[in-house]
């Protein structure tokens, strides 16, 4: 545990009741973070804090909406309470969309998802960058694929995370010198129960995944190669060979990289 540029670590993860977020939760107890982790959902949050515990580190739980600014401004100011300063944020907290553009019976998702993936990033940064100055810290952003490459019926969550990118990478120029590193992720499909409740065309959680979720990388995986990322202070981390590849393909062939997303939604994986 010592060995790890973790241990002890104070740590503000949002979106930490499932998928990546959990994942990531768990690997951080394990290394010896102190961690506070926020979601929406209290019971999961507060399920994932008891084992994180269970794992021999502080964890708490606090039950966040992260597009509230005032919310996301009590999370910070908890986390400095409880530990006297933030070594990383992660911005993992997002709500997706699973509808073809011309298929939406209302703009409601778009304005949800803007206001939880974009802004509820934003305020949580805004809030936490003195301290993370002041530790000479780490700030983490998890993006997805679909913020580097267009994706049909994901056109809504898509822009959210290019949004996303463009602010984090902005963001990392303007810190430069400050000690503060920034690290985005772009994952691939990966494994997670968080696709049901997805916004369909009506605006309605899907209920169920649109994803193969047997199919794709894992998030217990995806969460590993981002936390290696973050230490290492790297600027970005793709972890599917595919996002990778696609990256140096849509140089050559944008037009092939568009049909690759189209198969790959129309496949789930």
């Amino acid at each position: 545990m010592s060995s790890s540029p973790f241990a002890g670590a104070r740590v503000v993860l949002t979106g930490a009741s499932t998928g990546i977020g959990r994942a990531m939760a768990l690997e951080l107890a394990g290394a010896g973070a102190r961690l506070v982790l926020a979601a929406r959902g209290r019971d999961a949050l507060e399920a994932v804090a008891a084992r994180c515990r269970e794992l021999g580190t502080a964890a708490e739980a606090v039950p966040t909406d992260v597009g509230d600014e005032a919310a996301a401004r009590r999370l910070i100011e908890r986390a400095v309470e409880l530990h006297g300063g933030i070594d990383m944020l992660v911005n993992n907290a997002g709500r997706t969309l699973w509808s073809r553009f011309d298929e939406l019976e209302t703009l409601e998702p778009f304005r949800e998802l803007m206001r939880v993936n974009y802004f509820g990033s934003v305020y949580c940064t805004y809030h936490a960058l003195p301290h993370l100055k002041a530790s000479r810290g780490r700030l983490v952003a998890v993006s997805s694929l679909t913020g580097k490459t267009g994706v049909p019926t994901r056109s809504g969550y898509a822009a959210t995370k290019h949004a996303m990118a463009g602010f984090f990478d902005s963001l990392r120029i303007e810190l430069a010198g400050s000690g503060v590193s920034v690290t985005v992720a772009y994952p691939d499909f990966v494994a997670s129960e968080t696709r049901k409740n997805a916004f369909g065309p009506d605006g309605r959680p899907l209920g169920e995944s649109p994803v193969a979720e047997g199919k794709v990388m894992t998030a217990e995986r995806c969460a590993r190669l981002i936390l290696r990322a973050a230490a290492a202070r790297r600027r970005e981390v793709i972890p599917s060979f595919r996002g990778r590849f696609g990256q140096w393909l849509k140089l050559l062939s944008p037009a092939l990289v568009d049909r690759i997303a189209r198969r790959a939604i129309a496949r789930g994986r």
